[in-house]
């Protein structure tokens, strides 16, 4: 069968070529920065609406957690398709289409009449996330000499990371002018434009085009039923310790026979030799435990700023925009500096700092400055800064070259998966402070109320911290290796 796509409604890779030259990879992955900064904002601007959502749908803190929840989860799971889509339809089609599908839920979304509906295009938003999140990755290590991973890595990372500050910050004066419904509209336009770009610089007959292989459908059945599960099962042990118990066990055993099945599989959807290579067992260990901490931590920290200490959602989403430019700032830096510092102490720094902003907001109360809450997101996304480039390059340097478009997929599924998982903790255990002190979400209640909300919080926040901090002895073992076959450079896509 050919692999190659007819050029037809677009064009080509050699008449891209001889119009951009070198600078073909930068446009595309441009491009890419554009699309995944319409994921990322889909992601995070919800956060900040939660409260108002709660109140128009009458929700309750275990349902109103699963806005975010469902988000993650049909994030995680799509994640594992990339490689599959990649293979069968090429970048440029699998791009546009993944746009095409973003900007539906977010426009469909925003005219829900019922949470059930709202719910539905959350997960069609996760879903097209989810598939683009891993692609910048692949091409850039697929692409790009080593020399030029890590200041591609960084370019492509200071754009991006503007959004989770720019989603905030905005979604909290749209909610406050115009309600809960415009935050949806938002991404809508950002599609637009990444559809316009793509069909401008990736060509029809996509170089990402490899040998078309079967979906393993049995795979994704199973570690999604495992997926929904185990997050079931946290929520259900609010409520029912048996019966979460059973469900997360049911869960874990579903996952067992997923890996099972991975390994005899003739095309399996997670390949696991992937977790033979000691730096890439470790990077997924640090993914998944950071990826809970910093997710749970995102969804926690609007509600904190609202509920607990009773600032409008303007506020409590503009305190992430310097952070956000903290962070911008950082990845621009670290991501050059991924030759001169080993991965291993350059990730283990910026947990430390993670781990340390949270345990930081611990302390927070009522007279606690504005301006301390806003030092303490930074402090956090500086860490966060020095994490990302590190690990993504650390984990993946000495990966065979065939298995990188499934490595870099595996290592986003599981920091999703443990954000996934991450937020339903944290909703849970918030949920479980509270009870502890007596205490809801509902603004009120008087000087009492308002401490007790503080407390719950802040022991959330402490628990949110620690385990961030566990993720160092991980990554402690990521050890850069040789690569032969990574840093080889390739014709542009």
């Amino acid at each position: 069968m050919s692999v190659q796509e007819p050029p037809r409604g677009g064009p080509t890779r050699a008449a891209l070529r001889e119009r951009h030259g070198e600078r073909l990879r930068w446009l595309i992955l441009m491009t890419l920065m554009l699309g995944t900064m319409s994921s990322i904002v889909s992601s995070t601007i919800v956060n900040v609406a939660i409260p108002d959502l709660s109140r128009h749908f009458t929700l309750g803190q275990e349902r109103a957690q699963w806005v975010a929840a469902s988000f993650m989860i049909a994030m995680t799971l799509s994640m594992l398709l990339t490689p599959w889509l990649l293979n069968r339809y090429g970048l440029r089609r699998t791009f546009i289409g993944t746009l095409v599908l973003l900007g539906a839920g977010g426009l469909i979304g925003g005219f829900s009449p019922t949470f059930g509906v709202m719910l539905a295009m959350r997960v069609a938003e996760g879903i097209a996330a989810g598939i683009m999140q891993p692609l910048p990755n692949i091409f850039i290590l697929r692409f790009f000499e080593e020399r030029e991973q890590g200041k591609a890595l960084s370019l492509f990372g200071f754009g991006v990371v503007l959004a989770p500050a720019i989603g905030p910050s905005l979604g909290g004066f749209l909610v406050e002018l115009f309600g809960w419904r415009s935050i949806f509209f938002v991404v809508v336009p950002l599609t637009v434009a990444g559809w316009f770009m793509a069909r401008r610089y990736m060509a029809v007959d996509s170089a990402m085009i490899g040998e078309r292989k079967p979906l393993d459908w049995r795979g994704l059945a199973l570690v999604g039923v495992a997926t929904v599960s185990l997050l079931n099962g946290v929520v259900e042990l609010r409520g029912n310790l048996v019966s979460g118990l059973a469900l997360a066990g049911f869960g874990v055993a579903m996952l067992v026979g997923f890996v099972a099945w991975q390994l005899r599989a003739p095309d399996p959807l997670m390949n696991m030799r992937l977790y033979s290579y000691r730096q890439f067992s470790a990077g997924a260990v640090v993914a998944f435990i950071y990826g809970a901490g910093l997710f749970g931590s995102t969804y926690l920290l609007p509600v904190y700023m609202q509920t607990a200490l009773a600032y409008t959602p303007s506020a409590a989403g503009l305190v992430l925009m310097p952070a956000g430019i903290a962070l911008a700032v950082t990845i621009a830096v670290a991501g050059r500096l991924t030759n001169r510092i080993l991965p291993h102490r350059q990730v283990s720094f910026g947990l430390a700092l993670l781990a340390g902003s949270f345990l930081l907001m611990a302390t927070g109360s009522l007279a606690t400055p504005y301006v301390l809450l806003v030092l303490y997101a930074i402090i956090g996304r500086i860490g966060l800064g020095c994490i990302l480039p590190s690990l993504t390059i650390g984990s993946m340097r000495g990966v065979d070259f065939s298995l990188i478009a499934q490595g870099s997929s595996c290592i986003n599924f599981v920091r999703q998966l443990g954000g996934a998982i991450g937020v339903s903790l944290a909703g849970v255990g918030l949920q479980w402070r509270l009870g502890h002190h007596g205490a809801d979400l509902t603004t009120g209640g008087g000087a009492a109320a308002e401490a007790a909300r503080i407390h719950a919080f802040d022991e959330t926040f402490l628990a949110v911290g620690v385990v961030i901090a566990t993720a160092i002895l991980a990554a402690w073992r990521i050890r850069p290796r040789p690569a032969p076959g990574v840093g080889s450079a390739n014709p542009p896509a």
